[in-house]
């Protein structure tokens, strides 16, 4: 007889924590060094596409390393000094506005973690890349892990480092175009985003003008990520 279903809800919700058991088994096939490949900013309407890749240490892996959106602005920082500290080898890439419109989100994150790869100063025999799909052009084996910066750490070292490089970017931004406070919102369709385009305009070279928003006409409110200001 098939056992019927429990209509009591969980005492507490299982969240699962990245590990090194993918990289582990690469090593055991030979595949190594491994690098862990993420991108920041597929969703807002202004700034680039930013992709890290990290090459972590087995010995010295810090300790906390997560999906960089399940972490604060304060755990990504501090991560992001440890992983440069620790990290055998780090490198990011970026593709500007201008590069997204001329081809699309898709494309350029993924461009973007393949020249992270690249840029890399030890040369992996595997590459791990967060989400569907593998970056086309890759010089070595490439593996593409759903949730997986949520799976590995080293995808979770990359996540958080192309996190807190393009938030810094966007911090920049803000220092230059005052109106948009790209240092709260970091580009995102939030109120005060879209308030502010519909006051001045969008910033040439800046705002991606291939989304829909921009051209349907109007601009879309989405949830408010996390303000840099809210250091928890």
């Amino acid at each position: 007889m098939a056992r019927a279903r429990s209509d009591s809800p969980l005492l507490f919700e299982i969240v699962e924590k990245p590990d090194f058991s993918v990289e582990t088994k690469a090593m055991a096939d030979g595949l190594w060094p491994v690098a862990g490949m993420d991108e920041a900013g597929r969703g807002p309407l202004a700034g680039p596409v930013v992709a890290a890749a990290v090459v972590l240490d087995p010995a010295n892996i810090p300790e906390g390393l997560d999906d960089s959106k399940r972490l604060t602005h304060l755990q990504r920082e501090a991560l992001f000094l440890k992983i440069l500290s620790s990290a055998l080898s780090v490198s990011m890439a970026s593709i500007s506005a201008e590069g997204i419109d001329n081809s699309n989100i898709l494309k350029a994150s993924l461009e973007a973690m393949r020249r992270a790869a690249a840029g890399l100063s030890l040369q992996p025999k595997l590459a791990l890349a967060d989400g569907r799909d593998v970056p086309p052009g890759l010089a070595c084996e490439g593996r593409a892990l759903i949730k997986g910066d949520q799976r590995s750490q080293s995808i979770a070292a990359a996540s958080i480092v192309a996190k807190v490089m393009r938030d810094r970017m966007m911090c920049g931004c803000g220092g230059h175009h005052a109106h948009y406070g790209f240092e709260v919102h970091m580009g995102y369709a939030t109120v005060r985003h879209r308030t502010a385009i519909e006051a001045h305009g969008p910033v040439a070279r800046l705002h991606r003008a291939s989304f829909a928003p921009f051209r349907l006409g109007g601009v879309e409110v989405v949830e408010e990520e996390e303000s840099l200001i809210e250091l928890e």
